[in-house]
């Protein structure tokens, strides 16, 4: 993984020391509220419910056993020995002291951590696939790509401005795991006709408000010419996005007011005028930041391990465990490990202290000293030999990380919602465990099989509620809480917007209405046919029958009349 330089480290120490003084004026009545809001914000710092929260950099996802442990102690020390993991790469502390955040980040500084630019109208924290680099599917490893991208991006000072945040995702594999078209910009790593590597560039995706795919606007950019090409994008979006009204200041909108050609034909002319210049990579360039992500010194393993095969089949929970949580490794006779983030009582995402510890253990003892976070916001082993996973098993569930129901139905991805975000106006937490109790037994998780369920608390969808299989939103209206269903989101090669089925749902009737649009499924399905390929397949209009039969007749009148 990237190690920082000499360069990094002044940078973020000088950044550090700008916004230690910055906080101080602000403590002392130098710097106003609205004053100091957009210098807290491009430092990832929120007013949230429970005091001030701080947004944590992950980039592309990749944390070493170091930082999982700076991670660690800044969460014992400063925020009840709890963070979370994010769907885009970051991780956030709640409940924190203002004055002492300068200090967090000062100490975060020293396990090459920082916070710049996790929020803010900015180049924000740029995501891939967590799988990258160890994947046979892949093009070409877009972990170089991303850092490079970092570098130019962060603090660039003719971007620190823009009319809202710039979301960029990379993925290098035949199955986008990076969600390339719900990004402003998203990058696919393809090869010409000569070999050559290059890009093929999507823009004005994303999700909240008014989810909308990416389109394809160059099917190949060399790859020399990567950020003098999103150097240009960036102008036009900065130069003609509107600034009047939040919702409407993404790129998407943009995009979709000019139309995709004309948006193109904008973005290409201003290309011709920075398309050679300093910008350019180079040979030597792309060669410094590869050499960090060149493959560890694997060792000359058989594919199979004889003890591996034998606890398969002597242990049915450790082969359950396998399963769903490991993953084929491109290096003969190493796995990738899931470890669960989704422990009931406990919101998605969220690691304790002692977790953390315990996964920078095993990133140390059973790998090469990092682990990776996942947008479905658990977190990966990359490395682990197959002789191994028995043991890895083992001190995983110790640690609470260990439930084997990675894709299924438990694996919830959720916001922390309005128990946190000041922004929300909903609660999420509740709904989850009310879905978690009814379907707790792990039995019925595996026989339903493969299911993608979201929920968000609020329009800006960060649990991608959008891209569920079955996506949940909470929404306030007339002071209550109704929470909205949508059918048919996929991530991947089935990356799709679900459909809103109709009027939203009371708090207490939501688990109710998730599982008879399950039972629909196990009605209806053929074989091992998927949920979403049953969904497909039949349509949604039996699953929104089921969904509004159970409530009687005064109560769907009630939920129809409050929200649509």
């Amino acid at each position: 993984m990237y190690r920082y330089d000499h360069h990094d480290r002044a940078s973020i120490r000088d950044h550090s020391a700008r916004f230690l003084d910055q906080t101080r004026r602000h403590i002392e009545g130098a710097l106003t509220v609205d004053e100091f809001r957009p210098l807290r914000l491009q430092n990832g710092l929120y007013i949230g419910r429970q005091g001030p929260m701080l947004r944590i950099a992950v980039p592309y996802g990749q944390i070493s056993s170091r930082q999982l442990r700076a991670l660690a102690a800044v969460a014992r020390e400063h925020a009840r020995g709890i963070g979370h993991f994010t769907t885009r790469h970051n991780f956030q502390i709640n409940g924190l002291e203002m004055s002492r955040v300068p200090e967090i980040l000062a100490g975060l500084a020293e396990a090459d951590l920082h916070s710049i630019h996790t929020s803010g109208a900015v180049i924000r924290n740029i995501v891939t696939d967590p799988f990258a680099g160890i994947s046979a599917d892949e093009t070409a490893d877009p972990r170089p790509w991303a850092e490079l991208l970092r570098q130019w991006s962060l603090r660039h000072p003719e971007f620190t401005h823009l009319p809202r945040k710039f979301k960029i995702a990379v993925s290098g594999a035949a199955e986008d795991r990076a969600a390339i078209r719900v990004h402003d910009l998203g990058l696919q790593l393809v090869r010409n006709a000569d070999g050559d590597p290059g890009f093929r560039v999507f823009a004005g995706g994303g999700l909240g408000r008014e989810p909308m795919l990416a389109e394809a606007i160059r099917d190949f950019l060399p790859w020399p010419h990567l950020l003098t090409y999103t150097e240009a994008l960036l102008r036009i979006f900065d130069r003609h996005g509107r600034r009047d009204k939040p919702h409407k200041a993404r790129l998407k909108i943009l995009v979709k007011t000019l139309g995709v050609r004309e948006f193109t034909r904008r973005v290409e002319a201003a290309w011709r005028g920075v398309m050679d210049g300093p910008e350019t990579l180079t040979d030597a360039g792309l060669a410094r930041v590869s050499a960090h992500f060149a493959p560890p010194a694997y060792e000359n393993l058989p594919a199979d391990d004889l003890c591996y095969l034998a606890n398969l089949r002597e242990d049915a929970a450790f082969a359950r465990w396998v399963g769903r949580n490991v993953r084929a490794h491109r290096a003969p006779g190493y796995a990738a490990v899931t470890l669960s983030l989704k422990k009931p009582g406990s919101a998605p995402g969220d690691a304790t202290a002692e977790q953390l510890e315990a996964v920078a253990d095993l990133a140390g003892r059973y790998g090469f000293g990092e682990a990776r976070v996942s947008a479905e916001q658990n977190l990966i082993l990359p490395d682990v030999p197959k002789r191994e996973l028995y043991t890895v098993w083992h001190r995983a569930k110790a640690a609470g990380l260990a439930a084997p129901v990675t894709g299924l139905i438990a694996d919830v991805t959720a916001c922390p919602g309005g128990d946190f975000c000041e922004l929300a106006n909903s609660r999420t937490l509740p709904v989850v465990e009310a879905i978690r109790a009814r379907f707790e037994d792990l039995d019925y998780q595996h026989d339903i099989g493969e299911l993608d369920l979201n929920i968000s608390g609020c329009m800006n969808g960060c649990a991608h509620h959008s891209l569920g299989h079955i996506g949940i939103l909470g929404v306030e209206k007339h002071g209550e809480t109704w929470y909205q269903v949508s059918l048919g989101g996929g991530r991947g090669d089935d990356m799709a917007i679900g459909e809103v089925i109709g009027p939203a749902f009371s708090a207490d009737g939501i688990a109710d209405v998730v599982e008879r649009i399950v039972d629909v499924y196990l009605d209806h399905r053929i074989g091992n046919e998927r949920f979403i390929d049953t969904l497909h397949r039949i349509g949604p209009a039996p699953f929104r029958d089921a969904a509004y039969r159970i409530f009687n007749n005064r109560s769907y009148r009630h939920a129809s009349q409050h929200v649509r």
